[in-house]
């Protein structure tokens, strides 16, 4: 019975390895590093900024780029819901790069997206590049959520936000030469990273942040490679140039 418990521990003990934990409102969540908010005590998993269907929307203005990116996306969504088994997803905007994206879609990625929802409440919260997503592209709708003491939107509102949590700003911190993405947060609100394979970023230090952390004080939850790691945000550099981060197209 002893081992029995010790392996358990142990097997806790390796999964919960490289995430980041964070509270929000008096709520604990997990950060997967792969770049999802994770709810456990509501199996419930959040997402921002897909952007799905960036590449062909670029196209139809004559800039072509790989056409891979929401393939990529959504493979890499797929090992999140496989490794937690949400009850839940919700996607905080910008989850298509324009509304017309859906149209556009693969059919393969098409049907990988509607297996990914099979089973779960799948929950689109508008966002300025999809306002209005279609019906075909299932889930439910909705402007924003409120959660108690959570209350999740696209974009973050200045001032003093109890509870929120956003996206939006594709927040990145600048370490030792390198630009990772991140979740920037005082404790009472969070904006988190973007998790499309061709969504930007913009560094913490960006004036944008300003008015969301009034007091000064934010910390940054790093994505790196199988890990998250916390630092003061006052440890990260700024920058001036707003500059896209390419993820591989093999997820892990």
């Amino acid at each position: 019975m002893q081992r029995q418990e010790a392996s358990k521990r142990t097997t806790s003990s390796q999964a919960d390895a490289g995430l980041g934990e964070v509270v929000l409102a008096g709520v604990a969540f997990k950060i997967d590093p792969l770049g999802a908010l994770v709810y456990e005590d509501e199996r419930m998993l959040i997402v921002a900024d897909l952007h799905l269907e960036k590449g062909s929307s670029y196209a139809k203005r004559g800039v072509m780029l790989p056409p891979y990116d929401t393939g990529t996306t959504l493979a890499r969504l797929a090992v999140l819901i496989a490794r937690w088994s949400p009850r839940r997803v919700i996607a905080l905007g910008d989850s298509f790069h324009d509304d017309s994206g859906p149209e556009r879609m693969a059919t393969s990625d098409r049907a990988s997206l509607a297996a990914l929802q099979a089973g779960r409440d799948w929950i689109w919260i508008a966002g300025n590049h999809d306002p209005n997503i279609p019906t075909d592209a299932g889930g439910e709708r909705l402007p924003a959520l409120d959660l108690g003491p959570l209350y999740l939107r696209h974009e973050p509102r200045a001032g003093m936000q109890h509870g929120e949590i956003a996206g939006h700003l594709h927040p990145i911190a600048r370490i030792a030469g390198k630009r990772r993405r991140c979740l920037i947060t005082d404790g009472s609100r969070a904006v988190v990273p973007a998790f499309g394979a061709y969504a930007g970023g913009l560094n913490i230090h960006d004036e944008a942040f300003h008015p969301l952390f009034p007091n000064g004080r934010k910390r940054a939850h790093v994505l790196a490679e199988n890990q998250v790691f916390e630092v003061c945000a006052t440890r990260c550099h700024a920058e001036e140039l707003l500059r896209p981060i390419a993820w591989e197209m093999n997820p892990r």
